[in-house]
């Protein structure tokens, strides 16, 4: 393992994270224990965490075997490097990365293709949502000793989190956090829904429904992909506004077309 020049590398580090103990309800902040990077993996500390919907839906989540507690959300962030176990040599410390909920492992046949990046290697291993992806275990600890499980691969809503090398990606630590922590979800899933999946060509006419953070990100794919018209559809007419500046260019609130089909409208 690389020494550490914070003197922290090898050994537990000590901080505080948003726990959550039961489905529903509000977060505690409390002090755990992170325990130090085994071979391939990563100890970052977040600089910047953002709230995913998915974070939300996992909260109320309160069915087995999804639901297990008490864990820790978040997959949305930005973070430094502070150590870095045996056989990583894709990042070192000091490093800005991107921790990703979604697996490379930049072998399988999967990860190599070029029609997908849905990695065949640990998607297939159990207890990848709660826990590590090689060894199936925690990195956490409460103050009492007892483990606290990850969500995602990540787990975010920590001073400090534990991730494998397969859900890091190096990026250029000048890039704002507050910008950049969405970019490991949120704006990867829009611009790649327009880019990957629907696969929108030059002058191509384009219909997003719901302006949130993916659908304003789907809406730059599109517009880097070169659509002509790219169709909002919100209840919020204020998004259309905030719209323009991602290439919407033109808006439907949905409540106004009761007497005839959406499709028609656009």
């Amino acid at each position: 393992m690389e020494s550490s020049r914070s003197g922290t590398a090898g050994r537990p580090i000590k901080c505080k994270a948003a726990i959550c103990r039961k489905a529903g309800q509000p977060l505690s902040i409390e002090e755990i224990e992170v325990d130090p990077p085994k071979a391939w993996e990563v100890r970052i500390k977040i600089l910047c965490t953002s709230l995913c919907h998915s974070d939300l839906s996992s909260w109320k989540l309160d069915v087995e075997p999804f639901a297990i507690f008490p864990r820790i959300f978040g997959h949305e962030a930005i973070g430094v490097v502070e150590s870095v176990g045996e056989n990583v040599h894709e990042v070192k410390e000091g490093d800005t990365v991107l921790p990703v909920f979604h697996p490379n492992c930049g072998d399988c046949p999967d990860c190599k293709s070029s029609k997908g990046n849905g990695c065949s290697v640990f998607v297939k291993r159990p207890g990848l949502v709660h826990n590590m992806p090689r060894d199936w275990t925690s990195r956490f600890r409460g103050s009492d000793g007892q483990v606290i499980y990850h969500f995602l691969k990540v787990s975010s809503f920590s001073e400090y989190t534990v991730v494998d090398i397969a859900n890091i990606v190096k990026i250029d630590g000048l890039f704002p956090v507050d910008r950049a922590c969405l970019l490991s979800c949120g704006v990867c899933t829009g611009v790649g829904a327009a880019w990957k999946v629907a696969g929108v060509e030059e002058g191509s006419t384009v219909a997003i429904f719901g302006l949130g953070s993916v659908g304003l990100a789907v809406a730059e794919g599109a517009r880097l992909r070169g659509a002509s018209k790219i169709i909002g559809v919100d209840l919020n007419p204020e998004k259309f506004e905030l719209g323009k500046k991602f290439g919407v260019t033109d808006f439907i609130n949905p409540s106004g077309c009761r007497d005839r089909p959406l499709s028609e409208v656009c």
